[in-house]
């Protein structure tokens, strides 16, 4: 990982077309700019855990409502032997 120092109107620049710029700083936080093409994906972090967490537990399924959902079906498992 790169850390940098910078103040305030300050960039940085990624590549030939991605460029960061060092807004300003309030108590804990900073805020900063973004410009890139696009078709770049910017995203936060926590969001996209966030998301990837509420799918997991979209997909998630009880094995009661696996059975509810098997006999609806008319689903029948196959015998033994």
């Amino acid at each position: 990982m790169l850390v940098l120092t910078r103040k305030p109107g300050e960039r940085i620049l990624i590549g030939d077309d991605i460029v960061v710029t060092f807004l300003e700083s309030r108590g804990d936080s900073i805020r900063i700019g973004i410009d890139a093409p696009s078709g770049v994906k910017i995203q936060r972090d926590e969001i996209v855990q966030a998301v990837t967490e509420a799918n997991r537990a979209a997909v998630e399924v009880d094995s009661s409502a696996e059975d509810r959902i098997k006999a609806a079906l008319g689903y029948l498992p196959p015998t033994a032997g």
